[in-house]
């Protein structure tokens, strides 16, 4: 795959120090150079210490990825919501990992993403996961389509452009219609699994808005500011509001909520290679569906 930029500034800089600004890490450089990509300038090959004049035109060719061994294409199909040349946004199922484990080597969405490029004949065959999700969480995943649409992805995560939000029922009533939840998050000593709000943790933000009450429990939206392990679940157990479902943080199971109530319905981002404002967005699953009409009929009958 080709990017190209023309040079703006009438200083003289190397190449490399040029690509550095446009988000092109050492690693994806040192491929460029090592495995099969090249860089020109004004159609000439040269080395990224070539040093570069206004309007010179740059051109990089980065070489295609052919995939890893350990991620085996699964023929699940997967709910596409966005696809573009560098982009993929599916909509996961609540049951699913994200990645492949020694427990579940080959029905992650990773593996089923993989089948999918497989089908499709893409060239790039890595899956790049920008965004993960819980296994029993459901809703928006973002992958990107090679190695330079990760990175600049990644910036915009450690940027906070990349904004996230989920919805969510959680047990009882929360009293604020708006609120921030700050307080660090880490591991117990006596799980692996499970986290907990801890001093030694690391600095964990969410900040939510109530959207509905009901009798038994609240639904709030959500933008996480950090990225933590389970930090929504985390969170509002700590503050007295487990999810709905989530047996693991004190939340109950009932007939229609046998997981953590927990849906990422949107992800917002400015486009790195369009820059135009991009909105992806996916509807309640089934289940958070039926708990909130069941609910909003109780709710009406009382």
């Amino acid at each position: 795959m080709k990017f190209s930029w023309i040079y703006p500034l009438k200083e003289s800089y190397q190449v490399k120090t040029f690509l550095r600004t446009k988000g092109v890490s050492r690693g994806l450089l040192a491929k460029v150079k090592f495995q099969g990509g090249k860089i020109t300038v004004n159609h000439q090959e040269v080395n990224a210490i070539f040093y570069l004049k206004e309007n010179d035109l740059v051109e990089m060719t980065v070489p295609d990825e052919e995939g890893y061994e350990t991620t085996f294409p699964a023929e699940h199909p997967i709910d596409i919501v966005y696809e573009d040349e560098h982009y993929l946004i599916v909509n996961k199922p609540y049951g699913v990992v994200s990645i492949p484990s020694q427990v579940h080597p080959e029905g992650s969405m990773a593996n089923r993403v993989k089948g999918y490029y497989c089908r499709q004949n893409y060239k790039d065959q890595v899956v790049h996961i920008v965004t993960r999700l819980d296994r029993d969480t459901t809703g928006l995943m973002l992958f990107a389509k090679h190695g330079y649409a990760h990175a600049l992805m990644d910036n915009a995560l450690r940027e906070r452009t990349l904004l996230k939000h989920y919805s969510a029922l959680v047990t009882g009533n929360v009293a604020n219609d708006h609120g921030k939840i700050e307080a660090p998050i880490g591991r117990p000593t006596d799980s692996i699994i499970k986290r907990i709000v801890t001093p030694n943790g690391r600095t964990a933000l969410t900040e939510y808005w109530v959207k509905e009450r009901y009798q038994e429990a609240t639904l709030v939206d959500i933008q996480l500011h950090t990225g933590r392990t389970h930090q929504i679940r985390v969170h509002f157990a700590h503050i007295g509001h487990p999810l709905v479902g989530d047996d693991l943080y004190g939340g109950v199971h009932d007939q229609w909520l046998s997981r953590q109530a927990l849906h990422c319905h949107e992800l917002q981002f400015i486009h790195p290679f369009t820059m135009e404002k991009t909105l992806v967005t996916a509807p309640y699953p089934i289940d958070m569906q039926q708990w909130t009409e069941n609910m909003s009929i109780t709710k009406m009958n009382h």
